[in-house]
């Protein structure tokens, strides 16, 4: 800052070429050695700094600039030989190339990792449902638990147990197993799930979701997935459970100011009244609160439910968007 001569204050630009700063500052801000600097400007001249009081070595902003630049493309693989006469700008491209070269490798170290948790995913889902076929409920159990240690809550529902329950839905309609297997899978997958997102736990500031299944909708496994899945996503949740009439989870979504409201619907029934007991709960509660309904049984049920305020998620991912969503008003809300 600079004075007129009216005794106002100006704004004016540093020479950047202006020697000022000693070794030690020029070492710092580079992430340079103080002995590899004095050897790059003796016998490559990478900078030539100046002089301050004393015949101390002082180092200008653009030097240190240009000793930043040596630094990223010498530790990129080149000699200092091969770059110490370019310009800084053609220092600053060729740094530049090698940061995008960087981020396009990690983004293809990112993909193969990503291939990877997938193809160790499906080799736990054929174990896994080798176990169920043999009904060796131990072997299962141990090899569902070590996969969520592994993983995590979130890749473990989406990559693991619901692969299991649909596939073992699929291997039932065609007779290849019973509803005895799909009892101890289901069983064995809620137990581990409960206790995963008992673990997680929530504070009481957190956004509340209510997570339950409607009348007649006797499969809870749906419900505890949604319900970890909510968790591991930040929600607090209360979890209610199967069978339940629209008016009690209205009357406890009210009781407890919950947020959302997620609703599992694995087989549906009677369509007709799936869809009024839907419309009941939608008209009791406020249009602040979201209401989506997910699982098999909500698939194709957009045209229905879309204009009574309804979401609908066929997958947990889609379950995931629509509760961030629902969560972003109600920060809005609370703020």
């Amino acid at each position: 800052m600079a004075l007129t001569e009216h005794g106002q204050s100006a704004y004016f630009t540093m020479d950047e070429t202006l020697p000022k700063h000693p070794i030690a500052i020029a070492s710092e801000r580079s992430g340079l050695s103080q002995d590899l600097l004095r050897i790059w400007e003796r016998r490559y001249r990478a900078v030539e700094p100046g002089r301050g009081p004393g015949g101390h070595r002082a180092y200008s902003d653009a030097d240190i600039t240009r000793l930043r630049l040596l630094n990223a493309v010498t530790s990129a693989g080149r000699s200092i030989g091969q770059v110490a006469g370019l310009s800084t700008d053609e220092l600053t491209r060729m740094a530049q190339d090698d940061a995008a070269a960087r981020a396009e490798r990690d983004k293809g170290a990112a993909a193969a990792e990503s291939r990877t948790e997938r193809s160790e995913a499906a080799h736990i889902v054929k174990v896994a449902l080798a176990s169920t076929a043999r009904l060796d409920a131990p072997d299962l159990e141990h090899t569902l638990r070590r996969a969520i240690a592994q993983l995590g809550i979130t890749p473990f529902i989406e990559d693991v147990a619901s692969p299991i329950l649909r596939r073992i839905g699929e291997e039932w309609h065609v007779g290849r197993l019973t509803i005895a297997h799909e009892h101890l899978a289901s069983s064995i997958i809620h137990d581990i799930v409960a206790e995963s997102m008992r673990a997680i736990g929530r504070g009481a500031g957190e956004p509340t979701v209510l997570v339950a299944t409607l009348t007649g909708e006797r499969h809870a496994i749906g419900a505890t997935l949604v319900a970890a899945t909510a968790a591991s996503e930040g929600w607090r949740v209360l979890y209610l459970g199967a069978d339940l009439p629209a008016r009690d989870i209205a009357a406890a979504a009210i009781a407890t100011k919950a947020r959302a409201i997620a609703l599992s619907m694995i087989y549906v029934q009677d369509r007709a009244r799936t869809v009024g007991e839907l419309s009941a709960l939608r008209a009791l509660l406020s249009p602040s609160v979201s209401i989506v309904v997910g699982g098999a049984g909500a698939a194709g049920m957009e045209d229905e439910l879309g204009p009574i305020g309804i979401r609908v998620g066929t997958t947990l991912r889609d379950l995931r968007d629509i509760l961030a969503r629902a969560a972003d008003g109600a920060d809005r809300d609370a703020a």
